[in-house]
């Protein structure tokens, strides 16, 4: 009998339904799962999300509340701005414009 997957596992599947040009909240894909109070745990797992996942799973289509980039430091918040783009995501000021874009 197979164990159900972990939380990572979880999230990480949540997150390739995502599709082009959508975006969701660390709280929407908590809220999704099952855990309301959850969006810390997402980010962790996002995160932990190792190289050989990162290609079929599209991490940059999740942003933080009212469509923030949340990614701190280096070069993390322009590629996720870049990746986004490029999915055709637009912005208003600096945060997404959830409105067009958000997937709930």
């Amino acid at each position: 009998m197979d164990s159900p997957p972990g939380f990572f596992e979880r999230v990480w599947s949540q997150v390739e339904e995502i599709p082009k040009g959508r975006v969701a909240t660390y709280g929407q894909i908590a809220a999704l799962l099952g855990i309301p109070r959850g969006a810390r745990a997402v980010g962790w797992a996002l995160r932990a999300l190792p190289r050989s996942r990162a290609r079929s799973v599209p991490w940059h289509r999740v942003v933080g509340a009212g469509g923030r980039i949340t990614l701190k430091g280096g070069s993390g918040p322009d590629e996720q701005r870049r990746r986004l783009r490029r999915d055709g995501v637009r912005f208003k000021k600096d945060r997404v414009d959830m409105a067009r874009h958000g997937l709930l």
